[in-house]
């Protein structure tokens, strides 16, 4: 099977990027309230602010970026995408605690007199992953959670 028309899968991932970019917001948003301002370890804060940012995304997918797709039933797809998502999740759990230590201390020797290399090893870090996971998610929700095959045709 192959899409029917490239402009319409472009089209797709970019509406994709903008809804992950206000899940992003979300995400850093809600990570720096807990980590920075609360005081909550870094990877609690990462998971909590990524669920937050999940439910933002499903919602503007299902909505915006998806729309032929919302005749299916959205308990499945909420389930398959939190499924995605939580895979997602292990993928940026682990990247996240093994490269914190390295840019923070890197941020430290770079940006010695800018904010604590804390916050930005932190923010870098999960800058780092939340790019690696996007891929994961785009490509896993576009074929599993809201493919719609009135949009596919054969060869």
């Amino acid at each position: 099977m192959s899409l029917i028309n490239d402009s319409e899968e472009r089209r797709r991932f970019l509406r994709f990027c903008v809804v992950g970019a206000s899940g992003t917001v979300v995400d850093f948003g809600v990570f720096n309230l807990l980590a920075t301002l609360l005081k909550f370890s870094s990877t609690f804060s990462q998971a909590i602010s990524f669920s937050l940012g999940v439910i933002n995304n499903f919602t503007w997918n299902r909505l915006w970026t998806y729309p032929e797709t919302r005749t299916n039933s959205v308990w499945k797809q909420f389930g398959q995408f939190g499924l995605i998502n939580v895979v997602g999740l292990a993928i940026r759990t682990l990247l996240f605690s093994i490269i914190e230590k390295p840019l923070i201390s890197l941020a430290g020797s770079l940006f010695p007199h800018f904010l604590t290399p804390t916050v930005i090893g932190h923010n870098a870090t999960l800058a780092c992953v939340i790019l690696i996971v996007m891929l994961w998610n785009y490509f896993a929700n576009r074929y599993w959670t809201f493919k719609d095959f009135s949009t596919l045709k054969e060869k």
